[in-house]
């Protein structure tokens, strides 16, 4: 049952400033910006979508294996990784590089100045799948451009299933290019933004992308989600959430559903129940590790939302 994830593995450094932008950026002298802002409250979480997407796996009783590329920053993510007994035997250091990393700082009003820099990431290219033995699953999530694309071709020559999933990666790619991950790819996942990004850079509908791959997948946020596979439309309603505090890292949690479903043979229904279900547990929690129950926790609720058991 191992899944192969490959993805970016990031710091997130949050910061909130008790005021808000729009006060202290003038309109007529955006050409010449030069601010400062006091931000007396500032977190650093793990995640990087690969991250997060091993994290939620894993609480979901899965085998995820980080594919990754990491800078000489890292080690206190890799002690993280190790207290949940996640793999890092394919998390390439690469030296003289930071881990990628998010600044993020929020005013009062949930505007955010984002300043993200890549460090290791730009080196996944140096990773291949082929060299992992005994993977049942891989999933293609936001990374380094090279490194995405060598990935699904890897994949497709390596004859293991592969899920594309573009996420905020998709502007670096050409149509072309996204037509080709699609066709090599057995599965693709996207939100309802980068499915419209999707269709407008290839030229082609999702209905008709959808005929190349299993299944593709596209979610809507608190609206549920999309499945389409073997020729039918299913639509798969959002879970409940118990609090809504931060959807950092609910898309990952969501894809560490379909993964679990997929390995396990579950159905799409219950596939896509199980993605919106641990999405709407992540979301009552900040950060995009900090949620964690149990697998019987997961499974009575499971129940407790949809009323049947997923297994």
């Amino acid at each position: 049952m191992r899944t192969l994830i490959c993805g970016s593995l990031a710091f997130d450094s949050i910061m909130v400033f008790q005021d808000h932008f729009k006060h202290h950026i003038l309109p007529d002298k955006i050409h010449m910006l030069n601010v400062s802002f006091l931000v007396p409250e500032m977190r650093r979480e793990f995640g990087g979508c690969a991250g997060n997407i091993a994290y939620n796996l894993k609480l979901l009783g899965g085998e995820p294996l980080i594919m990754a590329t990491v800078g000489d920053d890292f080690a206190a993510y890799g002690e993280r990784l190790d207290s949940h007994a996640i793999s890092r035997d394919y998390i390439r250091h690469v030296a003289g590089t930071y881990t990628a990393q998010a600044f993020i700082t929020t005013d009062l009003a949930d505007n955010q100045i984002t300043a993200f820099h890549p460090g290791a990431m730009n080196y996944s290219h140096q990773n291949d799948v082929r060299t992992v033995p005994n993977v049942k699953l891989g999933i293609v999530s936001p990374d380094g451009r090279d490194g995405m694309l060598s990935h699904v071709r890897g994949f497709h020559e390596a004859g293991v299933p592969c899920v594309f999933d573009p996420g905020q990666g998709m502007p670096l790619f050409t149509g072309d290019e996204l037509l080709e991950c699609v066709h090599k790819s057995s599965y693709v996942i996207l939100n309802d933004y980068e499915a419209e990004l999707l269709q407008s850079r290839t030229g082609e509908a999702l209905a008709t992308l959808a005929r190349h791959v299993e299944a593709l997948i596209v979610t809507r946020g608190a609206e549920g989600s999309v499945i389409y596979a073997a020729g039918k439309q299913l639509d798969i309603p959002a879970a409940r959430p118990a609090a809504i505090l931060d959807p950092t890292g609910c898309g990952d949690a969501y894809r560490s559903g379909i993964l679990y479903g997929i390995t396990r043979g579950l159905d799409w229904e219950t596939s896509g129940r199980l993605g919106s279900l641990m999405g709407a547990i992540k979301i009552a929690q900040r950060g995009g590790q900090n949620h964690r129950p149990g697998r019987d926790e997961i499974a009575s609720e499971f129940h407790t939302q949809f009323d049947y058991h997923y297994e």
